[in-house]
């Protein structure tokens, strides 16, 4: 009987463990109308649409920043000599993506290259926080905040908030650029007339609409989906204690793939969007 009492605390003990690593550092507004953070998964449901993730909000910026801040740096110490290995690293990855939009946006439009550099680089950093060992960052923010309960998660892309966010900004690209190009008539006309003409409007309506949305749908999922998936398999690697250590390691190697990949699809999506809405045939 012991025994069987001993594995259902144990089994609880996980379950917390896990639930609490899922849980976000989120800030809005109390059911008693006050402002602060929530202590619990329920308190931050009941914040409502108005509350934010403060830990996702702030590693993200920070990873920004220091995207921003390392392309700064290299820039000002970038020679024609004999480049450094962190010079090497960035050319490596600015003519991969060069060469991507090349190949496979053919419209003119010079913000392409930058919003494919910006998005891969910065989506890579993020996903590269995934690698960090699950309980490394969150420890280290309780133990600055004082506070052994603290809800903190370090990897943003784990946070639909996030890769929604992207998705929305890639998506409101498109439909800006799409009637800017297009025209508004010409943007409505792909929804309303094709693909088999005037007079079949409704179906062309009920074929299109719902592939246009998928675009939204797939960047902002695909990418949560993944790290979503990714970090429980980090969180249970972690209930072994600090046995987790050679076993995170052998998930990391092969979670690196995850990492790059994602982010480069993201890109890769990103720019193929962007070409459908510069082109003026269906």
């Amino acid at each position: 009987m012991a025994n069987s009492h001993e594995v259902v605390e144990t089994a609880q003990t996980a379950s917390e463990y896990v639930q609490h690593h899922l849980g976000f550092l989120t800030y809005g507004k109390h059911a008693d109308g006050s402002w602060g953070f929530a202590h619990s998964t329920e308190e931050a449901a009941e914040m409502g649409f108005w509350a934010i993730n403060v830990d996702s909000m702030m590693i993200s910026l920070l990873l920004g920043v220091l995207f921003l801040g390392l392309f700064r740096f290299c820039i000002s110490k970038a020679t024609s000599g004999k480049p450094g290995g962190l010079q090497n690293f960035i050319e490596i990855i600015v003519e991969m993506v060069q060469s991507n939009v090349k190949n496979t946006f053919f419209g003119k439009n010079e913000l392409i290259g930058p919003l494919a550099l910006t998005i891969f680089c910065w989506i890579f950093l993020m996903n590269t926080m995934d690698l960090i060992p699950v309980d490394v960052i969150p420890m280290f923010a309780q133990w600055v905040a004082g506070d052994p309960h603290l809800y903190f998660k370090a990897v943003p892309t784990t946070d639909l908030n996030i890769t929604a966010g992207f998705a929305i900004g890639v998506f409101i690209l498109i439909i800006y650029y799409s009637i800017k190009v297009k025209g508004l008539g010409g943007f409505l006309g792909e929804f309303a007339f094709h693909p088999f003409g005037k007079w079949a409007l409704p179906l062309n309506l009920l074929l299109e609409l719902p592939g246009f949305f998928a675009k939204f749908v797939s960047l902002a999922l695909r990418l949560y989906g993944n790290f979503f998936a990714g970090e429980v398999i980090f969180l249970v690697i972690g209930l072994v204690g600090y046995w987790q250590l050679p076993m995170h390691f052998g998930w990391s190697v092969f979670h690196i793939l995850v990492v790059t990949l994602q982010a480069y699809l993201f890109m890769m999506l990103t720019i193929v969007y962007m070409n459908q809405a510069h082109q003026t045939s269906h």
